[in-house]
């Protein structure tokens, strides 16, 4: 059942002062704050990447989502400003339905180094966008960084519906937080006793109730209908209190650990003491410093923002070419990676028209923050 939480109006976002890029005229242009000008170009491609991971002994993996299922690297490491396929081109060569899955790259959506050093992949096993889980195709791949060898497996088959599509991955401890964007709901997974199961399914915090906007206007699917991203970006606090998560259209929401962990518990028990955190507006991609603080970009006046643990933001970064800032990473020298796929230009975001203007960024921005690997 959709239980309704508090939910301020989009209105704000919608009239708020968005912009394009100068080459798209017809809206106004976003304020630069001082700090962009310490971005650097990190690297640039033809092909669109939405995630960054950096490993602490600097090497970059990124990650290319393919959303209408095109043949290329799915995972990459960038060399010598080249994003050569990871692990090998084997595991990137998956073409189409029929092809052995399990142990191949089919879609994936987000990949993070964990804190068992391991390079993560969410693989959403899903062809192309909108296509249904193939079997064997939705997992989670740890990969062991000094061998470059798959280290760990963890079939999603089990937890996925037909309408699935798993997003993103975070730890706390023995646990796995998987959210699933496409059919509402977190999937909780115990690595030590092999638990696992979905909760808050269909609930209002997890569940999309107000659009994406994405530079002023509003993602829409080539059917014509509007664009959903339910369950997507989430966070655990360094002190492992409280797990925070939200659709991509906002707002974000908290709940604490100790219930959601909690399999004994009911999922409408849990529902309960989710409690509203900030209204974040439609976000490409979060991450979290040591500090407990959230960094949440903002689609729609092409910015970077920073949540203190209390909830109050300020603007960390914003410029006019950063265009749907994605899933961002901290190193270990406390610069912010972030990935700008300009996602919302993409045609499956404008019903089959593509504006996208590439070659599409990858910034680094030194924030002076420390990294938590959660």
């Amino acid at each position: 059942m959709l239980r309704l939480l508090p939910l301020l109006p989009v209105a704000g976002l919608l009239l708020a002062a968005c912009a394009k890029d100068p080459a798209e005229p017809g809206f106004p242009e976003v304020p630069t704050s001082d700090s962009a000008k310490n971005l650097v170009s990190a690297g640039v491609s033809d092909t669109i990447w939405n995630g960054v991971a950096v490993s602490d002994n600097d090497r970059v993996f990124v990650l290319f989502p393919h959303n209408e299922g095109n043949p290329g690297t799915r995972i990459g490491e960038l060399l010598n400003g080249k994003a050569v396929a990871y692990p090998t081109r084997t595991w990137n060569a998956w073409k189409k339905p029929g092809d052995p899955a399990a142990t191949a790259f089919v879609r994936p959506n987000s990949l993070r180094i964990g804190p068992d050093g391991l390079l993560w992949v969410v693989d959403t096993g899903t062809p192309k966008s909108d296509a249904a889980p193939i079997p064997n195709g939705p997992k989670l791949l740890g990969f062991n960084l000094t061998t470059n060898q798959l280290a760990k497996t963890i079939p999603l088959d089990g937890y996925v519906k037909s309408t699935s599509f798993v997003d993103d991955l975070r730890f706390h401890g023995d646990i796995i937080y998987v959210t699933d964007a496409g059919a509402p709901g977190i999937i909780v997974l115990n690595q030590r006793t092999g638990q696992g199961r979905r909760v808050l399914e269909n609930d209002s915090s997890t569940t999309q109730r107000r659009p994406l906007i994405g530079e002023g206007k509003k993602l829409v699917r080539p059917n014509g209908l509007d664009a959903t991203l339910h369950a997507d970006q989430m966070e655990v606090s360094p002190d492992g209190k409280y797990y925070y998560f939200q659709t991509a259209a906002g707002p974000m929401y908290r709940v604490e650990t100790q219930y959601i962990e909690n399999f004994g518990l009911a999922s409408a028990d849990i529902a309960s003491r989710v409690t509203y955190f900030f209204n974040s507006p439609t976000c490409g991609g979060t991450t979290i410093d040591a500090a407990g603080n959230i960094y949440v970009s903002d689609a729609n006046q092409k910015r970077v923002l920073k949540v203190t643990p209390n909830g109050q933001s300020t603007t960390l970064v914003q410029r006019s070419d950063l265009v749907w800032v994605d899933a961002m990473w901290l190193d270990k020298s406390g610069n912010l990676w972030m990935p700008v796929p300009q996602m919302n230009r993409t045609a499956g975001f404008q019903q089959g028209t593509e504006t996208v203007q590439f070659p599409v960024q990858l910034y680094k921005l030194p924030i002076g923050a420390q990294p938590f690997r959660d």
